[in-house]
């Protein structure tokens, strides 16, 4: 679990990511008219407005939905980074290591990760229009975003017996990096991509905002 499922997971992760970034740009070349007119003044104007708290129209509009997405994508992608195992676990692996958050820190941002997922689960249950565009692969995407936070818990306080649960754990963060290139969770790579086109668009062509 720790030897060769981790390397298979971050060679397909970044193997995947490059793929895909590549493939998105050629096809950006290849279109007469999305590459002649990016412009990274108006993309990196974009970014900058969708990276900030309410500085869209659409996020002023659903203010707590807004406050619950920025906690849950900003604990999502620090935790991990800043918790004590996994930096222990590069350090013996690669000699690399790193400043790491309090242990109780880390838990309380891996349970503030579960309990706003299960917010985002049960809107997707309850509200009438996301539950129109729901299936069963975003049932099953949010379960593999949350189980890594889930078994952490687990694991930290050893609820069940230590070795199946952190085998489960590994197992689980080796799925969630590999699906991240191949499924909507890539969102999180071409964010930047996505935003500079819109924001040409919007801002060299149209002349307006796009927010």
């Amino acid at each position: 679990m720790r030897g060769p499922l981790v390397w298979a997971a971050f060679i397909i992760f970044i193997g995947g990511a490059i793929y895909r970034i590549i493939t998105m740009i050629t096809l950006a070349r290849e279109d007469k008219v999305i590459h002649p007119y990016i412009s990274f003044k108006f993309g990196l104007r974009s970014i900058i407005h969708w990276l900030t708290p309410y500085a869209t129209v659409n996020m002023r509009m659903r203010p707590a939905f807004t406050a619950i997405s920025f906690i849950f994508h900003l604990c999502l992608l620090i935790t991990p980074i800043f918790a004590l195992g996994h930096i222990m676990s590069f350090k013996e692996s690669w000699g690399i290591s790193w400043p790491s958050f309090p242990d109780v820190f880390t838990n309380a941002l891996t349970i503030v990760v579960v309990i706003t997922g299960i917010v985002f689960l049960l809107r997707r249950l309850g509200d009438p229009g996301v539950r129109f565009v729901t299936n069963w692969k975003d049932f099953a995407l949010l379960v593999i975003v949350l189980l890594p936070y889930i078994t952490g818990i687990i694991c930290y306080y050893q609820v069940v017996e230590y070795h199946t649960a952190i085998t489960v754990h590994i197992a689980s963060g080796a799925l969630w990096l590999m699906i991240i290139p191949f499924t909507r969770v890539a969102h999180m790579i071409f964010f930047p991509l996505t935003r500079i086109y819109m924001g040409s668009e919007f801002g060299f062509v149209r002349n307006s905002k796009d927010w």
